[in-house]
Parts: structure tokens; sequence; C-alpha cells
């Protein structure tokens, strides 16, 4: 029994039966490949049923020093302990070698935000006077002022878009749908994409209602955008590490500290629970203490 038959059936475990999102099944399957290479390459060959937990954790020792976050780190041991548990409920294994593997303590993860005046520099830094400046535009102010994931743009359908009652359904992770508001000011910008822009592209027929199209046609992909935002940041001048989610994080930020309440904001973005919402509360945690030093009674009252 070989890595790419365990591997195969892994992944058909994960996209049937665990039913994850295709950017976190690939993730996972590209972690259990590089273990299989440094299992064929580095251990002679050693099979999925006869690698060890030393084995593995030597890998993860290696990998480490490569300078890789925790974050990943974390990933792949979570990948890794996956796998094994899959391979030890299949009976392709008597035991777990992955069991006592331990990742790295995570702290809090600050997602990289963006000022209302970077966003302005950003927009200003478009070429507006082309179609492509334009629809370059119009997905910058889409993924800020909707606060979708990159996965999410890319698949936006005309015949979600309600212009009438200002929303747009949104087709998230795990097929979840929902509803995000539409400011009139990105229905503006949408209405004069699709009207001067898109219909001049010679559209795919399989892509007829995929709203963002490249120049053949056809949807974006993710990498086409990750390329448009860098290139128009850099032109900005905003020195930050920017990406398509940056936007989204900024889109929550924003609400928060413009008084929206985190259960609205959480239905927006799409979170399953209220915990992965609550990250953008430490933006507060400044104007708290600023609030607690200079207005608590207690504080106020103190005398050295």
């Amino acid at each position: 029994m070989t890595w790419d038959e365990k591997i195969k059936d892994f992944e058909i475990f994960l996209r049937f039966e665990r039913d994850f999102s295709e950017n976190t099944l690939d993730a996972y399957i590209r972690d259990i490949r590089k273990l299989r290479d440094y299992a064929l390459n580095d251990l002679e060959g050693v099979s999925p049923q006869t690698i060890t937990y030393d084995n593995i954790q030597e890998y993860i020792f290696q990998l480490s020093k490569q300078k890789f976050s925790e974050r990943s780190q974390a990933r792949w041991i979570s990948s890794i302990k996956a796998f094994f548990k899959f391979l030890l409920e299949e009976e392709v294994r008597e035991d777990n070698p992955s069991a006592l593997l331990e990742g790295p303590k995570l702290g809090l993860y600050l997602p990289d935000t963006l000022t209302l005046a970077d966003i302005e520099k950003i927009i200003v830094a478009v070429d507006k006077n082309t179609d492509l400046g334009k629809r370059n535009h119009c997905i910058i102010e889409v993924l800020y002022g909707c606060g979708l994931r990159v996965s999410e743009l890319i698949d936006i359908k005309i015949s979600n878009i309600n212009f009438k009652e200002s929303y747009i359904k949104i087709n998230g992770k795990g097929n979840k749908s929902r509803f995000v508001p539409l400011a009139q000011y990105t229905a503006k910008l949408l209405k004069e994409y699709i009207n001067e822009v898109r219909s001049k592209v010679k559209v795919n027929k399989k892509h007829e209602d995929t709203l963002f199209l490249n120049s053949r046609g056809t949807s974006m992909s993710r990498v086409i955008v990750f390329i448009i935002i860098k290139e128009i940041t850099d032109k900005a001048g905003i020195s930050k590490k920017i990406s398509p989610h940056t936007f989204r994080h900024s889109f929550a930020t924003h609400l928060l500290q413009n008084g929206a309440d985190l259960r609205f904001i959480q239905e927006m973005l799409g979170h399953s629970s209220i915990t992965t919402t609550g990250i953008y509360t430490h933006l507060k945690t400044e104007e708290l203490r600023d609030v607690i030093l200079n207005f608590h009674p207690r504080n106020n009252n103190f005398v050295e």
C-alpha cells in the first residue's frame, strides 16, 4: 500500500465526508505529500504503515528550522494528525504515530488592517481610465465594501446580486450561503462595471453568470487577484503586507470601530463561531486602556 494510494483515499474522505473547502483540502493534501517526499527520500522509502513517531518528529524539526511561521507549523501538525487518525480508523495502522505531536503555542493572531487613508491611497492608485482599471477598482471596492474572501469574490454570480433589495447572495465556506448588504456606492460601481466594462468582454458560455471576468471571458483566479492587489498597493506606496484578505479584515475592523454589533459582523463575514469574529476586538484594546486610565473612578482617585 503506497503513500499515493492512502493520500488519495484521505483526499476523498476530506472532500466527501468532512466537506472540506477546496482551499483547506489543498493545504492538507499538500502537507501530507511533503511528508511522503521526506519518507521516500530521507527515510529510505518508509511507508505510511511503518513510519514512526520519531520519524515524524524529526521531519517537523527539520521543517521548523526553515523559518516557517508558527501558524504554518501548527497546520502541518493538524494535517499529519488528521491523516494518521484516518489511517487508524481505516485499520491501515494499529497505532497512531502522530498522537503525541504537539503544535506550537499560538498567541493571538492580529490581522493586518488598512486605515481609511490607506484605502483612499489604494483607490487613487488605480487607473480608472481603462476598462481593466475600472474592473480592478470594482474588485477592491467589493472586497472592502462587502468583506468577502477572495474565493467568494471570484465566485460571485450576477444572478445573486439583488440591486433592488441591496444585497448579494454569497456562497461561503462549506457551501453555506449568506446575504451581504450592498452599499449604494458599491452597487453603483457594480452596475457601471457590468454595463460599461463587462458588456464589452466576449464571455465564455460557461461563465455567462460570473461577475468578474478575465480577458478570456472566464472567471478570475485567486492568484491573479493577489497579483492585482500587490501591484496596486505597491503603486500606492503602502508598506504593509497586503492581500485580498486584508480588505476583509479592514471591513470588519472599521465596522467595529464605528459601533457595529459583533454578532452582525459575524453574520456578514460568514463566521460559524463568534470566537472567530472576536479577534477584531483587539483593535479596541488601546481605546479601552485610555478610557480606563482617563475615566475610571479608581484611577482618578488614586494618589501616590
